[in-house]
């Protein structure tokens, strides 16, 4: 069985928005590795962090150790340790989806044949399967939270969504 392997970013993206959901919907089970769980700071009172946890402790979350770290040690070099472990734990767990938002992160998981898709995927997905009417909005409450996604991305996302 292959699984769904995700990078912190769109999980604390989402989780700030409220709308975890859609990743539960759309994929089930999602793997993350133990740096990105140290990652997502969820002993600190940062929107979304209750989200996150329910997911954790419901089990549709799922913290996976990698069993060969030093397999591929120059992902590091390459990208951030978290971004490296996922990219790392989705090659070993032949994932069929690694869920990233850093481009250097991209970069390196497609250079290496993984399926990638990101934030604004995972919006378009939901639109296409009937969980959003429209991904504009969505965006638009990244955007408040911080959650950086750029003004070109964005145009292509929604254009890709049909808003």
């Amino acid at each position: 069985m292959s699984f769904v392997v995700a990078d912190a970013g769109p999980l604390i993206g989402l989780a700030r928005i409220g709308r975890m959901n859609l990743l539960r919907k759309l994929v089930g089970t999602i793997m993350i590795p133990p740096q990105v769980y140290h990652e997502l700071e969820l002993s600190s009172d940062r929107p979304g962090t209750q989200a996150i946890m329910e997911a954790i402790d419901s089990g549709w979350i799922m913290i996976e150790k990698i069993k060969n770290p030093k397999k591929l040690r120059h992902l590091h070099l390459l990208v951030d340790a978290g971004e490296a472990d996922a990219i790392l734990l989705a090659l070993e767990r032949k994932a069929r989806i690694l869920i990233i938002d850093d481009k250097k992160g991209r970069k390196t998981a497609k250079n290496l044949k993984l399926a990638i898709v990101g934030t604004g995927g995972i919006l378009i997905a939901a639109k296409r399967a009937g969980y959003l009417k429209e991904v504009t909005p969505v965006l638009d409450d990244l955007a408040e939270e911080g959650y950086h996604i750029s003004p070109i991305l964005s145009k292509k996302i929604t254009e890709l969504a049909g808003d």
